[in-house]
């Protein structure tokens, strides 16, 4: 009896340990298999990324290729370029330069704080009104040297912008009559009227600093920020690196500025209509007002001394102010 219970025992042990043996290795088995086939996903992973890697190369290629994304890219790095600029002439400072200010930003706000501090004590004292001061000081000393600068950057544009492509063409003959570039340039500078000649002979001297004809273009670029000056700086950068005929190309390019200055006068001569309505609307009820102050004074003195006639005058100046940006922007093309 005992011996049957012990081989009994025996059997159970060594069954016991096959199955477990028996168990490791199919459980090995079951890792080695797990383990191939996530080998296996990671190498098809890699085959298919770089796939995707060498299908996205392909296609950049395609699109490197193609005329279509190729405009695409040009135009859109051109409109960056362009919204550098603006925000660059944006400025305090370049819009000094475009004036043809030599003041320093620091000079122009304390001159600016001082016509305004002057306006609002000489209101004060005369009128004994420190809201009509504080306004009056406020736009005197804010608002008008601002609009005087845009005012005087404009028109030295326009100037130079109308004179502009007569130094082209003046260029272009120096070339045909064998003189170089910086020659003409000089020329430009003393013949001229201003600011085109202030403006070449800066060039000039840049040039004669040590600086290269870019930075010194750049430069001038700065100060002038137009349309026809960067046509310009772009025609004489590729004729620099490409090389080819730089009176030709400056010649096509004077007959594109002078289309250009034809188009602009048409543009103007047809909205001088809606130019001379906006000019009308917006002076009309100042122009009331004052007829009405010195025909009939005490109807208008009331806004004038009454603490809610100043606050209605304050409120119908900032809408008017309001009406008169929207008809400026209504009217304002550009080209």
């Amino acid at each position: 009896m005992m011996m049957i219970i012990a081989a009994l025992l025996a059997f159970v042990t060594v069954a016991g340990l096959g199955f477990v043996f028996a168990g490791d290795n199919g459980q090995a088995k079951v890792v080695k298999r797990a383990h191939s086939i996530v080998a296996g996903a990671g190498s098809g992973g890699g085959v298919s990324s770089a796939a995707a890697r060498a299908e996205r190369q392909a296609r950049a290629k395609a699109a490197a290729n193609d005329p279509g994304a190729r405009r695409k890219q040009i135009l859109k790095t051109l409109k960056d370029q362009e919204k550098q600029n603006r925000k660059a002439s944006l400025t305090l400072e370049s819009r000094l330069n475009q004036a043809g200010l030599t003041l320093s930003v620091r000079s122009f706000w304390i001159i600016s704080v001082a016509i305004g501090v002057i306006v609002l004590a000489v209101v004060y004292v005369v009128m004994k009104q420190p809201l009509i001061g504080l306004g009056l000081g406020f736009v005197t000393g804010f608002g008008i040297p601002q609009w005087a600068i845009n005012a005087l950057g404009k028109a030295r544009t326009k100037k130079f912008t109308e004179a502009f492509s007569d130094a082209i063409d003046i260029i272009v003959r120096g070339i045909k009559s064998g003189l170089p570039v910086h020659e003409a340039l000089k020329i430009i500078g003393r013949e001229c009227p201003e600011p085109l000649a202030g403006e070449f002979t800066r060039l000039v001297e840049n040039i004669g600093m040590g600086m290269s004809m870019d930075q010194a273009l750049e430069k001038m670029f700065r100060r002038m920020p137009t349309s026809e000056l960067h046509f310009f700086t772009i025609v004489l950068a590729i004729q620099a690196k490409t090389g080819g005929n730089l009176a030709e190309a400056l010649g096509n390019l004077s007959v594109v500025l002078r289309s250009r200055k034809l188009m602009r006068e048409k543009i103007k001569a047809l909205s001088s209509e809606a130019t001379a309505s906006a000019f009308i609307i917006g002076c009309l009820p100042p122009g009331v007002v004052t007829l009405i102050m010195v025909t009939s004074p005490g109807y208008m003195s009331m806004m004038f001394t009454d603490q809610r006639g100043q606050l209605m005058l304050m409120g119908g100046a900032f809408w008017m102010v309001c009406g008169i940006l929207v008809m400026r922007k209504m009217i304002n093309f550009k080209f």
